[in-house]
């Protein structure tokens, strides 16, 4: 299929940006690399594509204080190489790897993949997990809004007519913080069957606080709460992992897809939730 009519316009200022998306048919577009499939597919049909990808103010990476400030339009490639996130959020640098080809890296963006809201997208999975909170503004104003109440449903989130998506806020890891993300694809670059991006707080062997989020199993990001509670307050080894996987089994509810039935995907996330905590036990041995 191709693509419907439109008309095009670039925003240089944020401002202008604001004042163009106010036509409820207008659209965003940075990297394009899931408005532009969209598209095609005539899943979007604006009649007004607004090109963001020049507003300086949407730009870098800066360190505030306990937090890092990622600006909407940083790349899936710069995520990947940028010294700050590697140092502060190394989850979001893991994750960047994972993400489909260098080309689509090269041009993708933090603000394009948690707009999207795909459920087998690993940035979502990533900023719920971390406890992110994504900054949105339009005419109307600024609004900020935690990562775990941004997502609806399947492509679907809480932004509202006329809102973009400006920046991210994500805490900065504690020294006894251990990030991880894995996932199961059937070839390197596809999305992925399943998926876990996890963040646990560790008091000396044991687990004191835990973020599990799920991906690919489910029409969002999912947070695995009985799993992350079969480990809260256990030492970081084998049975405390075999429980956290059973108890999995209470947290997803997958829909089947062309990958498989809904007990395929319960045990791709098992598999998959098993390898991220070992890799964890392992590192912190």
């Amino acid at each position: 299929m191709k693509a419907p009519p439109f008309a095009y316009a670039r925003a240089s200022t944020l401002s202008e940006a604001h004042a163009l998306l106010a036509d409820p048919d207008a659209k965003p577009i940075a990297g394009g690399q899931s408005l532009l499939a969209s598209l095609a597919f005539r899943l979007s049909q604006p009649t007004l594509l607004v090109d963001i990808g020049r507003i300086s103010e949407l730009s870098g990476v800066t360190l505030l204080g306990d937090h890092l400030r990622i600006g909407a339009l940083t790349t899936h490639a710069a995520l990947g190489r940028n010294d700050l996130i590697r140092r502060h959020v190394p989850l979001l640098a893991d994750a960047a790897s994972l993400i489909a080809h260098p080309a689509i890296r090269n041009r993708g963006t933090i603000g394009g993949s948690l707009a999207y809201a795909d459920p087998a997208a690993e940035l979502p999975a990533c900023v719920v997990a971390l406890d992110a909170t994504i900054i949105v503004g339009s005419a109307r104003g600024e609004r900020r809004i935690a990562a775990a109440d941004f997502f609806t449903g399947l492509l679907s989130t809480v932004l509202a007519d006329g809102e973009l998506i400006t920046a991210v806020e994500v805490p900065c890891r504690a020294a006894t913080d251990r990030m991880t993300i894995a996932e199961i694809a059937r070839r390197s670059g596809d999305y992925a069957m399943a998926g876990v991006a996890v963040k646990l707080a560790m008091n000396g062997p044991q687990v004191s606080a835990a973020r599990l989020v799920m991906f690919g199993v489910g029409e969002g990001p999912v947070l695995a709460v009985h799993a992350m509670a079969a480990l809260v307050g256990q030492p970081m080894e084998a049975s405390a992992i075999e429980t956290a996987q059973a108890a999995l089994d209470r947290d997803i509810d997958p829909p089947a897809d062309h990958h498989g039935g809904p007990d395929t995907k319960r045990h791709l996330a098992r598999v998959v939730l098993g390898r991220a905590l070992n890799k964890i036990a392992t590192e912190a041995a």
